[in-house]
């Protein structure tokens, strides 16, 4: 079973009207003084509140897993789950201006990552499956492997070894997958912890767009499952793919 063509317009709209609210809650608060996680959690439960609703009304006979809201197990028996993260990136969102915060909506069908939309609202840019982005030339420079600010995974250290990389620190995991699609970077590389909603929206639109997207073992993403823990992902340019995953696995 596929989606029908516009359940891609479906995940575009509700990624960019909830990026609008999140960046229209941003201005307003933080000008009356509300930052960092207090501004963070207004923003991931106005939004999550949005999604829900909206999707209650455009597509009712489908199931739903949201970051904030109540798992619903009957979402297993559904070939249909729309797998949203509201706000991704509460930090970065919280530290205003900062832009690397995304909004994610994906619908999974029988488990896999079929169609998405991420939202860089403070960029005012969606990225979606269909039509999907043109993945730019890669650079001349050298490989750029984009990583948490925090604390990079250690993966990361053999990637950059093996094929002479850099890495650039930046923030939401939509953020960095983005980065790849955009051609700001050529690999995002994850592990230590993730749930589905924090890459089902960007792996969508990472493969629509003819990047690879992995689990760091070469193993392929499945989604909708009963425990929602993803822990590790690999999205790069597809040349990379190999020698990405032979640096990784060969430890």
């Amino acid at each position: 079973m596929s989606g029908t063509a516009d359940d891609h317009d479906v995940a575009a709209q509700l990624a960019t009207g909830a990026g609008k609210l999140l960046v229209e809650l941003r201005e307003k608060r933080s000008a009356e003084g509300v930052v960092g996680k207090p501004l963070g959690r207004q923003g991931d439960r106005l939004a999550h509140l949005w999604l829900v609703d909206q999707l209650a009304t455009l597509r009712p006979d489908d199931a739903v897993l949201s970051e904030e809201g109540l798992e619903d197990l009957a979402r297993l028996r559904s070939s249909r789950v729309w797998i949203v993260d509201p706000l991704d990136g509460t930090r970065e969102y919280g530290e205003v201006p900062r832009v690397d915060w995304a909004v994610h909506v994906a619908l999974v069908i029988d488990g896999q990552a079929e169609i998405g939309a991420v939202a860089l609202p403070a960029r005012d840019l969606t990225l979606v499956t269909a039509p999907a982005p043109v993945l730019p030339p890669a650079g001349d420079g050298p490989v750029r492997i984009v990583v948490s600010r925090s604390r990079p995974p250690i993966e990361t250290s053999w990637i950059a070894s093996a094929l002479d990389a850099e890495l650039v620190p930046l923030g939401s995991a939509g953020a960095k997958a983005m980065a790849v699609v955009l051609g700001d970077a050529d690999i995002y590389a994850h592990s230590g912890g993730q749930y589905e909603w924090d890459s089902a929206a960007p792996v969508a639109v990472a493969l629509a767009a003819g990047l690879h997207a992995s689990r760091l073992d070469g193993s392929p993403l499945v989604y909708n499952q009963p425990d929602p823990y993803l822990p590790d992902l690999l999205i790069c340019r597809p040349e990379l793919a190999d020698p990405v995953l032979a640096a990784v696995n060969r430890w």
